[in-house]
């Protein structure tokens, strides 16, 4: 071949490495594998190195570098730097693709610097003792592509099909082919491109060498090196797009995710709002058997004694002034009874007196139900909350002391309410038997009366934090933000 086709060959074989190199690392970061994302860096910090090597050897081929008669000798020495810094950093990604454990990780880079070492001493050899007059710098590249090339490209073939185990593991197929074949393209590259060298006197290059391989085969071995750049390069590319296909399927999976728990956080509110609507039946018809039972009663007792009072006006002053003593009992009895009634339904306190007064209500009623002994405490100087805001805490707080009653069998109750800056926080901590949180938020036994908590505070943008374990009793706190004070601020 001629120089101008032998330079177009190096030309062909450079900027296949560089594209390979230059898709790599563009691409590379977004491997989910550490361990392939590590062996990717080298591998494209290679295909960019080497393929500048080979734009120096074109440019050599037709006489245009810069001073290359006057420094020749600098020319050279810096093409097998560059040669041999390009094979160790493939050697390094072979090295990182072979470590599938985390002790092999740790002595990857052992590759690249025994490498080093063994051509680092030959080197010196060979400086030191060129032999029979014979110029060193043949050697030196016949001697870097002996112990970094060679064993460089093979580690990279046998880091490949290990890769494409993973993908096909993955279920990535096709990308398991594509790095199956960048792995025999780099075997070839490695097992003859470079045990065919140029002719030195370091054997076996004095014999088996580039010469000998265009007599064999009627062309240059830097063509076969080419032809093997530009298959690695396009099967290299072609598997990098795995990770285009990994990062959609994770965002699909992602997206399933949101919609399963989508739907089931609408199934959960379905359900709520069937267990509220049912809550709310229920609540009136406990306030119709209490009117019924107790108010209807009364005031049809309170009836019929006024209608046997007018008889006894006339006749016995005495026994209807003491009937009327009763009936003024029992109304105030009845009236009574009506005011619990209505302040079961909503403390009058709650929009009267404000939150904190309305909880020591709440506290007080609780002693005297369930003989419960509830500690409040106000933190902060107390300001005006919206309606949605009190309503919601209120609630809770029933709530959580329902809860502590009923099922923590608890004896103390002590309820917080601070007033934060930005925020309003209510804590309650009873001594109760616990429970095990996780249990009561699975899926097929939902604790309808926590959800409840949590839909309230999460209505409001706030949050609701429910921590328990058996034996140490229950913490509920919850936190709204303060729409009034965020405005001032």
């Amino acid at each position: 071949m001629t120089g101008w086709d032998l330079a177009t060959v190096f030309f062909v074989y450079g900027l296949a490495f560089f594209a390979m190199g230059l898709a790599v690392w563009l691409e590379g970061g977004r491997a989910s594998d550490p361990r392939l994302r590590r062996a990717l860096r080298p591998l494209a910090l290679f295909g960019l190195i080497h393929g500048g090597h080979e734009w120096i050897e074109m440019f050599q081929q037709l006489g245009r570098l810069p001073g290359q008669l006057t420094a020749g000798a600098a020319w050279e020495a810096t093409r097998i730097g560059v040669i041999v810094g390009s094979f160790l950093l493939l050697a390094t990604s072979g090295a990182y693709l072979l470590a599938v454990t985390e002790p092999l990780r740790r002595r990857a880079l052992w590759v690249p610097l025994g490498l080093t070492l063994v051509w680092g001493v030959g080197s010196i050899a060979i400086v030191a003792y060129p032999g029979s007059g014979a110029t060193p710098w043949a050697m030196l590249d016949v001697w870097a592509r002996y112990v970094v090339g060679v064993p460089g490209a093979l580690l990279a073939a046998i880091g490949l099909v290990i890769q494409q185990r993973e993908f096909r593991r993955a279920g990535l197929h096709r990308f398991g082919r594509d790095s199956l074949w960048a792995a025999v393209a780099f075997f070839w590259y490695g097992a003859v491109g470079q045990v065919f060298v140029r002719a030195s006197a370091l054997p076996p290059s004095d014999w088996l060498n580039q010469d000998l391989f265009f007599a064999w085969f009627g062309f240059p071995i830097q063509l076969l090196r080419a032809g093997c750049a530009m298959l690695v390069a396009v099967f290299v590319i072609r598997f990098l797009r795995a990770f285009e296909v990994e990062a959609q399927g994770r965002m699909l999976a992602l997206q399933a995710a949101r919609l399963e728990e989508a739907q089931h956080r609408d199934a959960l509110r379905r359900e709520l709002l069937q267990r509220v609507v049912g809550a709310q039946e229920a609540e009136r018809q406990r306030v119709a058997r209490e009117l019924h039972d107790a108010t209807g009663q009364s005031l049809t007792a309170l009836g019929l004694g006024l209608h046997s009072i007018s008889p006894l006006l006339g006749r016995n002053l005495v026994l209807a002034r003491d009937r009327l003593g009763r009936l003024e009992a029992l109304v105030n009895t009845t009236l009574d009874e009506l005011r619990q009634v209505i302040a079961d339904l909503r403390p009058p306190q709650l929009d009267d007196l404000g939150l904190p007064a309305a909880l020591r209500w709440l506290a007080q009623t609780q002693r005297m139900r369930a003989t419960l002994l509830v500690r409040v405490s106000i933190v902060g100087r107390e300001r005006g909350l919206e309606p949605a805001t009190r309503i919601a805490l209120f609630r809770i707080a029933q709530e959580a002391l329902t809860n502590a009653v009923k099922h923590g069998q608890a004896s103390t109750v002590d309820l917080k309410l601070d007033y934060a800056p930005d925020a309003v926080i209510l804590r309650v901590v009873d001594d109760g038997q616990g429970f095990v949180v996780r249990l009561s938020e699975e899926r097929d036994r939902p604790a309808w009366g926590l959800l409840g908590m949590q839909e309230r505070a999460a209505l409001l943008g706030g949050q609701c934090a429910i921590n328990s374990a058996p034996g140490s009793g229950a913490t509920v706190e919850v936190r709204i933000p303060d729409a009034a004070q965020e405005a001032a601020s």
